[in-house]
């Protein structure tokens, strides 16, 4: 069936974004204030937007999409906020404390501070309830389950209104089959809870890793059930004629059923998208280095990717709490349009991490806000338009902005520009800090790669990142403000499988069941993907193992490809671990034997991408001038008579050389001095610097 449009949906902080691509290639984006205590009337106001645009009531736009997909943060918000469901815990008795125990380990940059609080739980002991029974590290059942343990435990959830089960027991990894008995006794007594299966979700070994998994995956669960429901009732109003997609933490998308069901993947549901975004607009330069930085309204995310291939954290704390799944690697602070200025006892300036998010928001944005924000900041150093964002459905208070920032001003004996200028130096210097985290302290170097500007908030500062990370290239798409909505419309459908092999890569009988297992697991996805209504050869399968020295205690990600391992493949194997652990360690050693412990096939159901943008050449580009602004480029708070461009009538191979503005509708580019951009004919500004500091 031939349709009309492919729509994303990503749900930030501040600001829903809404991209909209038809067949010919055009692609359009709306912006909607963020609702969080209802996200679908975010939905309802964008939907709005379009049909205001197009002329064509939302019930046609979405039945004649082929895909409608949503990136939401509202397991996120349920996680950051402690506002999950009332959860219990199934474990082997003994192990009722190993959430709190956590390992005996604080967090990075905690380990020393006898001060630091402990996390909170997800599940009180209370309702952490141990069961006898015992499967050993061989896989031999030492203690049968007693079933009774289980039933008292049901009905202690009965009285207490519990609505979602993790059941997380010892090796169950290795026979799975007490696990399975004690959930059907949970399905009996407690037929309308959710249940989460820790041998099903994370079937890897790390006790704690797993049932830590298990307890945040049912912690959310009734929380994104609830909103997938609504969300997938409401389209399905409209007309929808495939189920809504919904973009997980892995970088691909999956039905509403799954991320009820694996709702620890709907965490970073958000940012994963970028990384595709990223390449997908870096792709007509042949740059497959990539650092992508989103700057919205309430926070700054970056993510990397190498040589085509993104960086996948797996069984890390996240917000403090473990998660073994794989999630694409996304540094966040909060580094936002709404990040707060003040100054601390010292008498330093500061910035965030408070936001003034959409409500109140910036003092520009006249809701109330009083507080000065970065965008306050970009309005009085000349950067924003004073009449309006989001092509002047979002009016701006100059004058609010300015005696915001007049706050900060004197009380450090500042002038309003120097204070302003202040505010974006050190709000800049706190994302390069982050940039950092993601380059230097893991063995990149930021001059090697091309940095892509996301979120609306972005375009204003980045070139003046880029000059102080040493990069030299900038890649700014039109869409940049929707970039991660864009990324959600160009990914495919991806789901990870996983088991434990705990096997020394030393026989033929080790590559055997190596194999057989990856065969059984990969069974299983393609099953997943056939009922999903993918055919064979709409399908793609990636190999993984998770790989170390016998001796050592933790094991390194190797992507193996897609071929059979046996013995004419496992040297192939061997060197790619040796590879990989030099590159994280800087060394390896090629004569130690080495061991899997965990395997993991990564499933693909592989969509259509929509046409590219193309953008034909357009008029002399000093046309394009709609008027001038005073702007600040240096610390001493002078202005600089600045041309403002008007995006829309740039046309290919517009060339304009910094110090000037690009109003975009969504989105403001400043270019500094030294710096110069060219329009593609793929909708994207190539940001270079022709003089360096």
């Amino acid at each position: 069936m031939k349709t009309d449009y492919r729509l994303g949906i990503d749900a930030g902080g501040t600001f829903t974004d809404f991209v909209l691509a038809d067949q010919t290639g055009q692609v359009r984006l709306f912006k909607a204030l963020s609702t969080p205590q209802d996200p679908t009337l975010a939905i309802k106001n964008g939907l709005a937007l379009m049909t205001e645009e197009l002329g064509v009531s939302a019930t046609e736009i979405i039945s004649n999409c082929d895909l409608c997909i949503n990136g939401t943060t509202v397991g996120l918000n349920a996680l950051i906020q402690h506002k999950g469901a009332k959860t219990g815990l199934i474990c082997t008795a003994g192990h009722e404390d190993s959430l709190e125990i956590r390992l005996g380990h604080k967090e990075d940059g905690y380990r020393y501070d006898p001060d630091y609080p402990p996390a909170t739980m997800l599940v009180p002991r209370y309702l952490r309830r141990g069961v006898r029974e015992r499967i050993l590290s061989n896989g031999e059942i030492r203690t049968p389950l007693t079933e009774a343990d289980v039933r008292a435990a049901c009905e202690i959830f009965l009285a207490e209104g519990v609505e979602t089960v993790a059941i997380s027991f010892v090796w169950s990894v290795l026979d799975p089959s007490h696990e399975r008995r004690a959930g059907e006794i949970v399905r009996e007594m407690m037929p309308g809870v959710i249940l989460t299966m820790g041998s099903e979700l994370y079937p890897q070994v790390r006790e704690y890793t797993r049932t830590s998994t298990a307890v945040v995956n049912a912690y959310l669960a009734p929380i994104m059930k609830r909103y997938v429901t609504a969300v997938d009732a409401y389209f399905q109003q409209l007309g929808a004629k495939q189920p809504v997609r919904y973009y997980q933490s892995n970088g691909g998308l999956a039905i509403g059923q799954a991320m009820t069901d694996r709702s620890v993947y709907a965490i970073n549901s958000g940012p994963a998208s970028a990384p595709a975004a990223g390449l997908y607009v870096c792709a007509p330069f042949g740059k497959t280095d990539v650092i992508t930085v989103d700057m919205g309204g309430t926070s700054f995310d970056i993510t990397l990717t190498k040589d085509g291939s993104t960086n996948i954290n797996k069984n890390i704390d996240f917000l403090r709490y473990r998660i073994g799944v794989p999630m694409i690697q996304v540094e966040t602070l909060g580094a936002g349009g709404g990040s707060i200025g003040w100054i601390d006892e010292m008498g330093l300036l500061q910035m965030g991490p408070q936001s003034a998010g959409s409500d109140p928001g910036p003092a520009c944005y006249g809701q109330g806000g009083q507080l000065p924000t970065v965008s306050d900041a970009n309005i009085v150093l000349g950067y924003l338009n004073p009449d309006g964002l989001v092509g002047g459905r979002l009016p701006l208070d100059a004058q609010k902005a300015y005696d915001a920032v007049k706050s900060i001003a004197d009380p450090l004996g500042l002038s309003v520009e120097r204070a302003a200028y202040g505010m974006f130096t050190i709000v800049n210097a706190n994302m390069v800090n982050g940039i950092r985290r993601v380059t230097i302290e893991r063995g990149y170097d930021p001059r090697d790669f091309v940095l892509v500007g996301a979120g609306g908030a972005t375009a204003a500062h980045i070139t003046a990142l880029a000059a102080d990370m040493g990069i030299d290239t900038i890649v700014l798409p039109k869409l940049a403000s929707g970039l991660c909505a864009f990324g959600q419309i160009i990914s495919d459908v991806k789901y990870n499988y996983m088991a434990t092999a705990v096997l020394r890569l030393d026989n033929d009988a080790a590559y055997t069941r190596i194999d057989q297992l990856f065969t059984e697991i990969e069974a299983q996805g393609i099953a997943h993907l056939t009922s999903d209504g993918f055919a064979a050869g709409n399908t793609l399968i990636k190999r993984s193992l998770d790989m170390r020295y016998v001796g050592q205690v933790h094991e390194c990600t190797v992507e193996i490809g897609n071929f059979p391992v046996n013995a004419q493949t496992i040297d192939q194997i061997k060197a790619a671990f040796h590879a990989r652990h030099e590159q994280l360690y800087t060394y390896s050693e090629p004569h130690s034997t080495v061991e899997v412990v965990n395997i993991e096939s990564t499933v693909y159901g592989l969509v259509d991408k929509p046409k590219r943008m193309h953008i034909a050449a357009g008029k002399a580009t000093d046309q394009a001038i709609k008027a001038y602004r005073d702007a600040v480029f240096s610390a001493d708070g002078s202005r600089t008579r600045t041309p403002i461009y008007e995006g829309g009538a740039l046309g290919a191979g517009a060339e304009i050389n910094g110090p000037a503005v690009i109003e975009e509708v969504t989105t403001t580019i400043v270019i500094e001095p030294g710096w110069s951009a060219t329009l593609d004919a793929s909708g994207s500004y190539l940001i270079t610097r022709k003089e360096k500091k």
